[in-house]
């Protein structure tokens, strides 16, 4: 029995669309060692497409701190946590990131995905409201849709409008939720003037800390701390600068109680395997270490060259973090740039529709501590000829 071939298929139309749309994906083949030089479909090129962003990925004690969770406990958890797949390394790295994060309890998701959806479908329900900011991530989308809660979406950075929504009564609970660091434009959120407002009017703040873990804070604890603020729910990922994958929430014990008992995504899928525990482990040994602070360091300095190196294009706008937008707006065009970009030896990919809204499609460089001056220099070169 054969499958009926793809002009014949149903959704075959719908590919030709994507492709007319300049919004078809492919994957493309990345080998060797993730760092700031990869071999992206054989083709040696400098880095800048990477969540890797303090070099963890390939550091040799995180490397080994897999291998050695691997032959201890085995290459996978084999069941949910509430099973057989709840390991002492996991408890292990909760206990570390809770310490680390300032809170009673930790609780270690797959990824950053099943963590927002997870928490964000077991808090709210209906008679509930959700606040979103309108450029959070899609995870956080989905979660409100999944949560059956009343969602109020407003725009970016709005705090009138947070405050507005907020005021409403009648609502069992109200949530109000944001990205510290947004994953497409780098900016940051406002947390402690939206922790005042949800102190104002009995709401809860949920902070996704994802693109400023292991970045940002004294020890690399995110954004919040940098703030002064203590979210009653702090997440994070672990796949980003820690270098490793998987995701934690951090809060009170009777939060952690509530979402083992009710967060589907934790509940209903197979724990993060012993590898991914040990060797984010070791990375967060590694960022709270002088090590990390060192790495972070550079990754600032790195932040403020390239500032002032993109002055001298078209794209020169204030940045405050390592993720740097280049806006082009038409998703073919902005997909010509890239792939002249990675024909000269710069990986910086294209970011389009619906990651991004409509005509606003971008170049996302993100930079790494391990970038050198010369590295920097040539991207930009490369984007200007590009």
């Amino acid at each position: 029995m054969f499958l009926r071939s793809d002009t014949t298929c149903p959704w075959s139309h719908e590919i030709e669309e994507l492709r007319e749309r300049g919004l078809l994906r492919t994957m493309p083949l990345v080998n060797g060692m993730p760092g700031r030089i990869v071999t992206v479909n054989g083709r040696d090129v400098l880095n800048f497409s990477s969540n890797n962003y303090l070099g963890l990925a390939g550091h040799p004690d995180v490397i080994h701190a897999a291998s050695d969770s691997a032959q201890h406990y085995g290459a996978g958890s084999t069941a949910s946590r509430l099973i057989v797949g709840n390991t002492e390394i996991h408890r292990e790295l909760e206990s570390f990131i809770a310490t680390w994060k300032g809170t009673e309890a930790a609780l270690v998701f797959g990824s950053g995905y099943q963590a927002n959806v997870g928490v964000l479908s077991a808090l709210a329900d209906r008679g509930d409201l959700i606040i979103s900011d309108e450029l959070n991530h899609a995870s956080i989308i989905d979660g409100c849709r999944l949560s059956r809660a009343e969602v109020k979406i407003y725009p970016h950075l709005e705090l009138g409008r947070v405050e507005d929504f907020a005021k409403a009564r009648g609502y069992r609970r109200k949530l109000v939720v944001t990205e510290s660091v947004f994953s497409m434009d780098g900016d940051l959120a406002p947390l402690k003037d939206l922790d005042e407002i949800c102190h104002r009017w009995g709401a809860i703040l949920m902070v996704d800390e994802a693109h400023a873990s292991g970045i940002m804070g004294h020890e690399g604890q995110g954004l919040a701390l940098e703030q002064g603020v203590v979210p009653e729910i702090q997440m994070g990922t672990l796949g980003k600068a820690v270098g490793a994958s998987g995701a934690y929430v951090a809060g009170r014990r009777s939060l952690i109680d509530l979402l083992t008992n009710r967060a589907r995504s934790l509940i209903y899928t197979t724990a993060p395997s012993p590898a991914v525990c040990g060797s984010a482990l070791a990375a967060l040994k590694i960022i709270v270490s002088e090590e990390g602070a060192e790495r972070r360091n550079r990754l600032k300095t790195n932040v403020g060259i390239f500032q002032e190196l993109l002055a001298c294009g078209p794209w020169a706008r204030p940045n405050a973090s390592h993720i740097v937008p280049i806006l082009i707006g038409d998703s073919n065009r902005t997909m010509r740039v890239s792939a002249k970009c990675l024909s000269k030896g710069v990986f910086a990919h294209g970011i389009r529709f619906p990651t991004v809204p409509e005509g606003a499609a971008r170049l996302r460089l993100t930079l790494m501590s391990d970038h050198t001056l010369e590295d920097l220099i040539k991207a930009v070169e490369i984007l200007l000829e590009a």
